[in-house]
Parts: C-alpha cells; structure tokens; sequence
C-alpha cells in the first residue's frame, strides 16, 4: 500500500512539473481575455490567415498562446490591420526571454509584466522589431547590475543613440528615431521606453497634456524599479532616478496621465476605462493633489446624468481638455488635479455650460445653460499652481555626469558625422552625369534631410526618372520626416504609378494630389499597387468619387473608440481589415482617389476628406446627418492697434467651430494664410467662438472669448485685441554691466558695451537640455523684433556645460547682434542668481531682461515658452516711458 502511494506521488509530481506554466495566472483574468479575443477574432476576420491560423501550430507554447491572445483581445485597429502574428511573438518570445535573463525578472509582479514589458506598443509610433535588436545590444551591458543602475544606464545607451530636437506630430518608430538621432519628446521617450522594456525593466511613457504655466505640453518616462515608480527624461541621463530638467514645471502640473494597454487593475485613479484600455491618473506621483467634485444640472437644478464632463486649461489660445469624465446617474464626475485654476466644461448633446474653479476649490456645479447659435462674450483669469523649490544635486554627481554626456555626444555626433554632404552630392551627380545645376542643387537639399536614411534616397534618384518634371514635385510634397524614414522601394511605388495627366492642372498640383502618398501624419505604405489591384478585381479600376463614398459606405464599418492609440491604419489596413476610425477611413478615401488619379484631400483646417472636381474641392460626405453639402462664408481678421505683440494664431488666438457640445479649433497652425493680419480664409457656415488669451510672467494667462453665427454668404470681420494683463514692472535685482564677457570666439567685450544703451537679453543655456532648446528658438522666432530693438543678446554657457561637440550653426536664426560667450565657473550666473535671491541649481536656461542701468526687470527660470515674446512686452513698455 505505502510503494503505492510513493508511485501515486511520483506520478503526480512528474505530471505537475510536465505541464506549461500560464501566462495569465489569475484563471477570472485569463476568462475575460478570451472573451475579448474572441469578439477580436471576429472583427479581425477578413485578416484570419495573417493573424490567427498561427494558433494551429502546436510548437506554440501556452504562455505565448495566452500572450498573443492578450494582445489581439485589446490591440487597437491599427495593429490589428498593419501587422502580422510573427511580429507580435517576436515581441512575445524576447520579453520572455529578457525576464529569463535578468535577474530581477523574477521579482515583477504579473500584472505589472504583463502591461508595462510584455506590451509591445508605447503610444502612437510607428511599430518595428525595436525591442528585439535592443534587447541584443543592450543585454550584456545592463547584466549584473541593480534593477535601478540598469534603468539608469540604459537612458545613457539611449543618449548615445538621440538627443532632442522638434518635429511633426507623427511618431517615428524606435528604429527610425535612432536612424536620424533625434526627435521630440514624444519620440525620445517612445524610444527610451522600448529600450527599458527590451531589457525588462518595467517603463510608461508619461504625458501631460498641456502645462498650464505656459504653452506647450511633454512627455516623459516612468519606470518601475523594486516595487515602485520613479521617472527619468528620456534620453536625457541623470545621476539619479527621480531627477530631470522638468522636475520643476511638472510640480505646477494639473494632470499627468499614461495610457495602459488591456484591462489593468492597479491602484492609480482611472481617469477613463474602457474595454481595451485605461487612462490612468499619476500626478500624485509628483504633486499634491485634491480631488474636485462636480454636479452638472440643468436650468431648473435637476441633475443631469451621462453628461460629458471636460476639465480644462488654458493653453495654444484655446481651452484644452486634460481629462474627459462621464457624470454618473445623479450628475457627478470627479478629478484628481493641481491647486491651480481650471474650466470644468459640461455639455449633454448641444447644451452645455462651463464654469472656472479656483484652486482651492473643491466641488463645483455646471448649469447648462447654453445652446447652440447662443452668443456671448466673456472673460477670466486662470492662475496656475505656483512653482515649487527643486531638491539640490551634489555637485560631484553633477560633474561626473556632465562628462559622460559629453562622451555620449560623441559617439552620437561620430554617427551623424556619416549622413549625407555636399561633398558626397558632388561624387553622386559626376558618377549618373547630372550636370544641371539646378537639379543638383534640389536634390542635394533633400539628401541632406534625408539624415540617416539617405542611402534609400540615393536610391530612389538612382532608380527612377530624375528628369521627369513630376520628380522635384514629388519630392517637395512630402514631409522632411518621410524624407528621414521611407524606403526607396514604398517612394517608387508611389512615383511610378499610372498618372493620367489633366492638363487643365499645374504638375505641382498633379504631383501633391495624386501622385504624393503623402496625405495627413500617417506613415506612408505601398498603398498604390495594392489599391490598383483590388479594385480593378472589383471591376471598379474606373470608380468615381462618388461611387467611392457608396462602397465605404457599404463595406467599412467605423469602429472610432477601438482605434484608441489614434495610430492611423494605412489605406491597405483599411482594405484588409474592413473596419476603421473615422481619421483612417478619410485617409483610405484620399487614397483610393489618388489611385484612381482623382486629386483629393484632407482640408487643411478641418481635415475633412476633398476631391477635386470642375475646378473646385468638394466635401466627401459619409454620414447621413451630414448629408448636406457645406456652404462656405468668410472670416476676416484684423489686428488690434494697441497690441504690443502682433497677434499669432494658436500663439494668441483661435477661431473654434462647435461641434458634439464643445468648441473645436480650426488647424490654421502655422499657415501662411494667417502670418500677417489682416488676412481672410473661408469656413463653413456655423456656431463659432474667437479666443484670445496673454500670458504674464507668473504663468497665470487673462483671456477673452467671443461666440458668434457665421451664415451662408456671410463675412465676419474680427478684430484679435489681446487682453491687457494688469500689473507694473519693477527692479528686481541688479547686475553690473561693466562686467567682462568672454565671447566663445577668445574675444572679450562688456555687457555695456553689446548693449547699444538699449539693454541686455541675458540667457544661461545647458545647450544639451529641451528647455534651452526651446528658448533658443524663441529667441529665434522673434529675431525681426529684437534686431528692431537692437539691444544685445547674449547666450551664455558655464563652463562645465559646453561641449566641444556643440554646434552653433545649427541656430542660425538668431538675432543678429547675438553673442555666444563662457561663464567661467558660473562666477556671472553665481551673482545674478543672489541678486534674484535665486537658490539655482541646474533649472536651465535662466533668462534675465537688464535695462541700460543694470537693473533686473524679469527672469525666467527653467521651461518657458514664449519668453522671447515677454521680453519684447518689457522692451515695449521701457519705450513708452
């Protein structure tokens, strides 16, 4: 009996340690996730081969078949149409790989494995093979190090690799950002996140929506190390965890969220949960936080239940949502946020109200007691949070750390170094006999964009007709990030489509509307012969714009929420996978049109799907409650006499048309329609709101707002009057302007003698870090002003700060009169941080304005935008006295 019992043991042992360990543990966690991947299953039906037949090959593990179940079940649209299965267990095998490898990947909690390493997706980017090529390159560096150093030390490997500069708003992937070595916040923390996932270490991309202390917003990293989050700037390596240049404005933050894959059930506030994904709320990771009650009611007080709630900020002249909550059945929502001023916004079909909450409030009640066409004016104040003191750095660590930035900038510099010249333009044309002088010239500016992607360009020339009159044009539509990331084989299969000319067109037109795969911020993809195909198959290779609008129609169903990365598909997704978000499906329509050398759209202030047609762009009208062709009037707009600054749009003002309950900017960001006042574009007819806002040097912003009718036929003349902010200029420290400055060139001089007795900009800059980038450009961007002035400009490095691979040439906008120069043991900025009684530590740049008496009338500390513009309001009212 007891030999039988010892073998009955055996046996079960043997059997328990035979069977595959689960992904998912939690056996209710595991249920729900097969339920969502089967109603994924059947959306994703027409992609069944490409996505779903991989689950018949029994060398699939049970981990990694309950892992690529988890992705299906909640992967955006996107994903589900751009990508296959061998991609994703790729992703799948090297996350379980790395957790094998490291030691701490024993220590990661599930749940925190299975949403911050094991997903594959950070944000919006493009996605690539990143993670696995990271992984190789990454493993032997970080092994035997402490979960925190390795963190550490994979952000100096990702500086090496990037470093910071502006640029669209399409994500590049991983792999393309290090092919060109730079990119904005949201790429360099997309990056720094796959990196830390490759070596699986936990990470989240960070993001507050909008600062509320001035114009701009960012993006960061958070990662999870021994059981807790800390944070990190992306590709931007300090000392320590918990440190970064932004740790001062985002201590006036009022959100700061990330959004997580699947369905997560950790402790942070859910802003938002859906079926696919939650938005969760992590300010209290950085500041102290309230959470702010709100009754939205309607005009006899009776509560209003599924409302829309909107708490919002004040920033790009318009009022920007940083969380958006549903009002449960009595009519409350609630937010965690800042003590800072903000507008809660509240809307139950095309009835709404707002109200301003101070910053100390904590309940509020929204009446809604506007309607659509309502007209009104109205103004207010919001003031941010105020500005908290940063923890000291030991200067050792500072040091240390300064020089193994500058190492890093080397070997990154080394790499660029490789990118296209004009010397190797030279080679290229002798060797294919281009001898036109002009094409040479055009061509060379593009190879040089091209950065690190320009063996695919050259290739491009090499292979295609250089001398086609489409070939420059072609070039010119697309967007200097395509030029950094296509592949010669995707622009070629655009270029040398079947283009049936219409001569009543110019060949620019031709080339940006037919022939250019370029259409909104999607990456582009071999769409065209595609296209071509299929629909010839379908016997409509002839098909007309109209018959084009019938068939989606017929054949897409629009899924918008589930596309929740906003990730556009490409057009071929929207083909395979037969379902789309509204963005996707407009481009598809563009797409298609093209393919049918029908010139189309999206217009650029409304990105509403265009075709061209007896010499006009008509709207392409999908949905049945807007079955009405849109009239257009006209909206002029006028400059203010007395403004000091000429007004900006999304700087200063915007014009926003409503829409669903709330007011939506028209895009005229940066488009030379509106560079100079007055000027006129036309619109569709509707209910509109003009806002105008002025930022003063707190932070705290006065603005106006103004809704009105715009009718068929109809010109609307509006004057942009920026509000007056109330307050007078006073010395608040002092500087001697006899003392020496040494310029960077050897040459010494006075701030006396720069200053023309007109004044001195003073800028200490760390030339590495986004804050002194950004001012940098300010500065550039209001260059005819201060050449008008002509004061001196003077942008100054510490020593300890300047590196000898800097580039100046890269800022060649700047005022004339600028002067680069040395602060020698930061003896200047040292005096003018005790003048200011300024505990400064590394809270770069520091910008002071100095009048022709030494006297200090303004500072800013840290990020800042638009000081350029503050400093020209100081110039100003020093003029008028």
């Amino acid at each position: 009996m007891k030999n039988l019992i010892v073998i009955l043991l055996i046996i079960t042992l043997f059997g328990s340690c035979s069977k595959e360990k689960h992904f998912i543990t939690d056996t209710l966690y595991r249920k729900q996730v097969e339920e969502a991947f089967t109603l994924r299953k059947t959306i994703a039906s027409q992609r069944y081969e490409t996505l779903f037949s991989v689950f018949e090959d029994e060398r699939l593990t049970l981990a990694e078949r309950e892992a690529l179940q988890f992705f299906y079940a909640y992967m955006p649209l996107s994903d589900l149409a751009d990508y296959d299965a061998d991609f994703f267990l790729r992703q799948i095998r090297t996350a379980f790989e790395a957790r094998e490898y490291f030691d701490w990947g024993k220590d990661i909690p599930e749940e925190i494995f299975r949403h911050f390493v094991m997903v594959y997706r950070v944000n919006n980017e493009n996605l690539d093979d990143a993670r696995t090529i990271f992984f190789h390159e990454l493993k032997d560096r970080v092994k035997g190090m402490s979960m925190g150093d390795a963190a550490l030390e994979v952000n100096h490997w990702c500086h090496e690799m990037v470093t910071y500069r502006p640029t669209d708003g399409r994500t590049s992937a991983p792999l393309a950002t290090r092919r060109t070595s730079w990119g904005r916040c949201g790429e360099e923390s997309t990056f720094t996140v796959t990196a830390l996932r490759a070596v699986g270490i936990p990470a989240r991309q960070c993001y507050t929506p909008r600062w509320v202390h001035t114009d701009d917003n960012h993006a960061w990293v958070e990662v999870w190390v021994d059981g807790k989050w800390y944070y990190l700037g992306a590709c931007e390596p300090e000392p320590e965890l918990d440190m970064a240049w932004f740790t001062g404005p985002v201590k006036r933050a009022m959100m700061v969220f990330t959004k997580v894959f699947g369905n997560y059930n950790g402790p942070e506030q859910k802003n938002l949960e859906t079926p696919l994904y939650s938005i969760i709320n992590l300010l209290p990771n950085y500041v102290e936080t309230k959470n702010l009650e709100v009754q939205v009611v309607d005009t006899q007080n009776n509560p209003v239940s599924n409302a829309q709630v909107q708490f919002k900020v004040y920033n790009y002249a318009e009022l920007f949502s940083i969380s958006t909550n549903i009002a449960d059945q009595n009519g409350k929502a609630s937010l965690i946020t800042g003590y800072g001023d903000l507008i809660v916004w509240a809307n139950n079909d095309d009835t709404y109200g707002y109200i301003k909450v101070s910053a100390n409030e904590t309940s509020a009640t929204v009446v809604l007691n506007r309607k659509l066409n309502d007209v009104f004016d109205d103004s207010f104040e919001l003031v941010p949070p105020k500005a908290q003191k940063i923890p000291e750095i030991a200067p050792e660590k500072i040091a240390a750390n300064a020089l193994r930035l500058k190492e890093e900038e080397t070997i990154r510099n080394a790499y660029m170094a490789t990118f296209f010249t004009e010397e190797k333009a030279t080679l290229l044309f002798d060797s294919m006999g281009i001898s036109d002088n002009n094409l040479r010239n055009e061509l060379t500016q593009y190879l040089l964009l091209s950065q690190g992607n320009y063996a695919e360009l050259v290739s491009f020339i090499r292979n295609n007709d250089f001398e086609s009159p489409y070939f420059l044009p072609f070039l010119a539509a697309l967007s200097e990030k395509d030029l950094r990331d296509t592949p010669e084989n995707i622009l070629s299969d655009h270029f040398n489509s079947d283009i049936k000319e219409n001569h009543n067109q110019t060949v620019d037109f031709w080339a940006k509307y037919v022939l250019s795969p370029r259409i909104e911020r999607e990456l582009i993809r071999p769409w065209r012969s595609f296209l071509n195909k299929e629909f010839s198959q379908l016997g409509l290779e002839n098909i007309t714009a109209l018959q084009l609008i019938d068939w989606i129609q017929n054949n897409i169903t629009i899924l918008n929420d589930d596309n929740y990365y906003n990730c556009p598909i490409s057009p071929r997704g929207v083909y395979e996978l037969r379902h789309s978000d509204y963005l996707s499906r407009n481009i598809f329509f563009v797409a298609v049109c093209r393919t049918a050398n029908i010139p189309a759209r999206l217009e650029p202030a409304t990105s509403k799907p265009q075709y061209f047609e007896n010499n006009q762009w008509i709207d392409a009208i999908f949905d049945s409650e807007t079955d009405i062709l849109s009239e257009k009037s006209i909206i002029t707009f006028d400059n203010f006499e007395q403004n000091i600054i000429k007004p900006k749009y999304t700087i200063h003002y915007t014009v926003a048309n409503f829409q669903n309950g709330d007011f939506v900017p028209l895009n005229y960001y940066d488009d030379p329609i509106l560079k100079k006042l007055p000027a006129s574009i036309h619109a569709d007819i509707g209910y509109y709101r003009l806002m105008t806002g002025s930022r003063a040097n707190d932070g705290s912003v006065t603005i106006y707002q103004s809704a009105f009718n715009l009718t068929q036929n109809d010109t609307k003349n509006l004057i942009i009057e920026l509000p007056q902010i109330v307050g007078k200029m006073h010395v608040i420290g002092g500087v001697d302007l006899n003392t020496r400055i040494n310029k960077v060139d050897g040459n010494h001089t006075t701030l006396k003698d720069l200053s023309h007795e007109k004044g001195v900009c003073l800028a200490f800059i760390d030339h590495r870090k986004e804050p002194s980038k950004h001012l940098l450009n300010d500065l550039a961007t209001n260059k005819t002003y201060l050449e008008e002035w002509n004061g001196a400009v003077v942008i100054m490095m510490p020593d300890d700060k300047l590196s000898s691979e800097f580039d100046f040439s890269v800022y060649k906008n700047l005022p004339s009169q600028h002067v680069w120069a040395v602060d020698d043991n930061r003896s200047l900025l040292k005096n003018v941080s005790n003048s200011l009684q300024l505990d400064f530590v590394e809270n770069f740049p520091l910008c002071v304005f100095i009048d022709n008496n030494g006297g200090i009338l303004f500072y800013s500390e840290g990020y800042q935008i638009g000081v350029g513009e503050k400093i020209i309001k100081i110039i100003n009212e020093i003029n008028l006295k």
